[in-house]
């Protein structure tokens, strides 16, 4: 099997997720460490049982991200590891569909994205997002083509926001 060493389908790091045990607490160490605002939102998602700090930092989003129950999916990944760290980078991509098939060519297996019950590519709040069910050293990768306007609005009238 040849590997690729380059996907022109890869846009960029869309985020990065760090599994945390607290997100105030993490982001308190953001705050005196990297300035980033202290007041940053954190933010409870019931329909995934996190709760999470996001901002941006070198152009890139962040996501510190807690598990609101034990054996959540940051809880049980904390433990599993022995500590808090690096869970997973989303990268954004052209055509999500093109992405999947370039990694499933090269051995990649999909995850089922543990919000929505869902393998493969399935909408989500800013885009299109798949999961593999192969990491890179550990990190789990996330692949996301984002919405245009005329999706992003689509989506937002489905959802009734």
């Amino acid at each position: 099997m040849s590997v690729k060493s380059d996907n022109p389908n890869v846009k960029g790091i869309k985020h990065m997720a760090f599994a945390v045990r607290d997100a105030k607490a993490a982001l308190d160490a953001y705050a005196r460490f990297l300035h980033v605002p202290a007041d940053t939102a954190i933010v409870d998602y019931p329909k995934s049982k996190n709760r999470v700090a996001l901002f941006n930092l070198g152009g890139i989003e962040y996501q510190l991200s807690q598990s609101l129950e034990e054996g959540g999916r940051f809880d049980a990944w904390i433990k599993e590891r022995g500590g808090e760290g690096l869970h997973h980078i989303c990268y954004e991509v052209e055509n999500i569909d093109k992405a999947l098939e370039h990694a499933k060519s090269q051995g990649a297996d999909l995850r089922i994205c543990k919000a929505c019950g869902v393998y493969g590519s399935h909408p989500h709040p800013e885009g299109y997002v798949a999961f593999l069910d192969n990491d890179a050293g550990g990190i789990e990768i996330e692949f996301m083509q984002v919405y245009t306007p005329e999706e992003l609005e689509k989506y937002n009238a489905y959802k009734g926001i």
